[in-house]
């Protein structure tokens, strides 16, 4: 029996608003607070050529391909958000030397050992050991409906940032216009969590 075209209609009608989200990254608490905009990255499957005598047929790949994370935050008076990001890449590229690679992991960072949500096997990253587990921070956006209920997890496991824009001063402004900054995370996956009905959860 063929199904009504009404049955097909969706139950829930409302739109997603581009201004209804929630960071949180427990390493950057200033940053998490002054961000004004977050994405939700592409992600993109390889594929392969099956070749034949004629046209070749694509079949489809076996790894997946995640896009960078990006945010943009105001930055606060004293440049503190801005300088505790600086300081996380300054602690994974250490330009000056060795010793802020074992500070930043030792004693700057806040995704420490004594965080209790944090897994406590002895490697819980791929090939990283327990002890470099600080050089890492989970992240959330939590996506809020149109009456600020949150109904969206998507988690970001073993992030790490991989760019930091720089901060252009000028006098020539007529107005006032606050510094802004942009940033760009590597991670190792996301996940989309629905925490209120609606669309069943989804793993990425």
């Amino acid at each position: 029996m063929a199904r009504s075209p009404i049955d097909r209609q969706p139950t829930i009608l409302d739109y997603a608003s581009p201004t209804q989200f929630k960071f949180t990254i427990l390493q950057l608490p200033k940053v998490e607070f002054f961000t004004t905009s977050a994405n939700v990255p592409s992600l993109a499957l390889g594929d392969a050529l099956f070749p034949t005598p004629f046209t070749d047929i694509p079949i489809a790949g076996d790894k997946i391909t995640f896009d960078s994370f990006t945010i943009g935050f105001i930055v606060d008076e004293y440049l503190e958000n801005f300088i505790t990001l600086q300081n996380w890449m300054r602690g994974l590229g250490f330009p000056s030397s060795r010793s802020q690679f074992s500070s930043f992991r030792d004693t700057q960072s806040i995704e420490n050992l004594g965080n209790p949500s944090r897994p406590t096997a002895p490697t819980d990253r791929v090939g990283a050991a327990r002890a470099d587990r600080n050089l890492y921070a989970d992240a959330t956006i939590t996506i809020l409906s149109n009456k600020n209920n949150p109904i969206i997890e998507v988690r970001f496991t073993d992030m790490f940032p991989v760019s930091l824009s720089g901060l252009d001063y000028t006098q020539d402004a007529t107005d006032t216009n606050y510094l802004t900054c942009s940033a760009s995370f590597r991670y190792t996956k996301y996940e989309i969590i629905s925490i209120s009905s609606g669309v069943e959860s989804t793993e990425t």
